[in-house]
């Protein structure tokens, strides 16, 4: 679905007037006007050095339709700006990580007189509109254009509680506009790309809100023709395994025959290559490239998260291969081989939890690690097994620490939930949708990896695990 979305709010400014005249349409269309009482009712934009930052109000998907009106010399050279915080949109390239990932955010474009132009294909909150030339913009109207997933849910959090509703309503706009492109993509701005470990989170929360949905069969579907064996799909390993997971539980929820049996060539062929990444001992390959996730990246659980994943997938594909009435001989000797070593996470929470979705069950010593420190080395990606983990325990201190999780985001601004956060980012940061020059950037000032700074997606699908966790536990 699109939609077209007036501003909510100027935040900034310069040589501009009439900036309230947005707030209001006054029609899809350009029209000619040569009075200055009629152009009283349109922004004006006024030589080098104006600029207008507009505030949509909440996490978008696409871009802005500019219509104008007259421009002194007919064309014009604008910049344009997408932030998805107040200081992203106000950043200048390279600063603090800003730049043009995977979508252009930043640019120079030319608008002409009398234009009905739509500029822009990313994810933002924000817009800044600077002139670059000595001339001057009427604009009619500058509207959002927002492309977001529409179906009637099957479910919706119906709860009391004020704070898990807020998670919920947030947590649907993030996978919504994440499952907006045709295919279920990580990120809006940055990883507009089905990468099939990430998609696990999402899958859950497209069952949870709407149940059977064409996108998801279609996006599995692509990661399969992406990567003919014996090629990996994203060329890691840890991400073929996630497809078999979610393959197997899509059997389990939808009972679809068909579907699955087109897949059941491929899927032999795939466990049977998995065999290779286990020796004899036990021992895990480590020559083709693997994922937990980022946090657990080169610390020592992250080869245990991977045989817990690996213990997943190997359940996935023996539940689906008995069900179809296929051979299991390969799948058995593969985790006989995995179970050789134990499974000891020693400090990471969701190496924990994946441990416990591998075999059911974690020690005493390795819940306490679990919820040490309360939301504390928590993952956006593997929120839905950590809080899971928990529940099994204690779901009344799972529902709280999501509740200090999840609600740390949208204490500073959140209107989608993000690539990763840390709750000890929130120690002297401000909010995403305010400037504030006594506090860091918690945007430009945070992230790891490959998501330092402004890099950062502020709209990542495979945070949104936690759609089902609610469905689950939160009444």
């Amino acid at each position: 679905m699109t939609e077209y979305i007036l501003p909510t709010k100027i935040i900034d400014g310069a040589k501009m007037e009439n900036p309230e005249t947005l707030f209001s349409s006054k029609g899809f269309y350009a029209t000619i006007n040569y009075t200055p009482s009629e152009w009283k009712h349109y922004l004006k934009l006024n030589g080098i050095g104006s600029f207008i930052v507009l505030d949509f109000g909440k996490e978008m998907h696409g871009g802005v339709r500019l219509i104008t009106d007259l421009i002194k010399t007919d064309v014009c050279k604008i910049r344009i700006r997408f932030g998805e915080s107040l200081g992203e949109v106000n950043a200048e390239l390279k600063e603090k990580n800003a730049g043009n990932y995977h979508s252009f955010r930043d640019f120079e474009t030319q608008i002409c007189s009398y234009a009905d132009a739509n500029v822009g294909q990313t994810g933002f909150r924000f817009v800044r509109i600077d002139l670059l030339e000595d001339n001057f913009i009427y604009f009619k109207n500058i509207y959002c254009v927002n492309r977001i997933f529409s179906k009637k849910p099957i479910y919706v959090y119906q709860g009391g509680d004020k704070r898990i509703a807020d998670i919920f309503w947030t947590a649907k706009r993030t996978v919504d506009l994440c499952s907006s492109g045709g295919y279920i993509w990580d990120g809006i701005k940055r990883d507009r790309l089905a990468w099939a470990g990430d998609l696990a989170p999402e899958v859950m929360a497209l069952h949870t809100l709407y149940g059977k949905v064409a996108i998801v069969e279609k996006t599995l579907d692509l990661c399969k023709k992406n990567a003919p064996l014996p090629r990996f799909m994203n060329n890691i390993y840890t991400y073929s395994m996630w497809w078999i997971i979610m393959l197997a539980d899509y059997y389990k929820e939808f009972a679809c025959d068909k579907y699955i049996k087109k897949h059941l060539p491929y899927l032999i062929g795939l466990v049977a290559q998995m065999g290779e990444l286990v020796d004899e001992n036990g021992t895990l390959s480590t020559k083709t490239r693997y994922l937990v996730d980022w946090p657990t990246k080169d610390t020592k659980d992250e080869l245990v998260g991977v045989r817990a994943i690996f213990l997943m997938a190997m359940n996935g594909a023996e539940y689906l291969l008995r069900e179809f009435g296929k051979s299991v001989e390969k799948v058995l000797e593969i985790k006989r081989k995995l179970l050789l070593q134990p499974l000891c996470p020693k400090e990471k929470k969701q190496v924990i939890a994946l441990k416990y979705f591998a075999v059911g069950e974690i020690t005493d010593e390795e819940y306490e690690i679990l919820i040490a420190g309360g939301a504390k080395g928590f993952s956006t990606f593997m929120s839905y097994y950590i809080l899971s983990a928990i529940a099994s325990r204690d779901e009344k201190l799972a529902i709280d620490l999501m509740k200090e999780y999840y609600g740390g985001m949208l204490d500073r601004g959140a209107t989608t939930f993000w690539e990763d956060f840390h709750i000890e980012w929130l120690d002297g940061t401000g909010r995403i949708d305010e400037i504030d020059e006594s506090k860091k950037d918690l945007h430009g000032d945070c992230g790891a990896f490959c998501y330092v700074g402004f890099r950062h997606s502020l709209c990542h699908g495979w945070s949104t695990g936690v759609l089902k966790f609610i469905k689950e536990h939160c009444r």
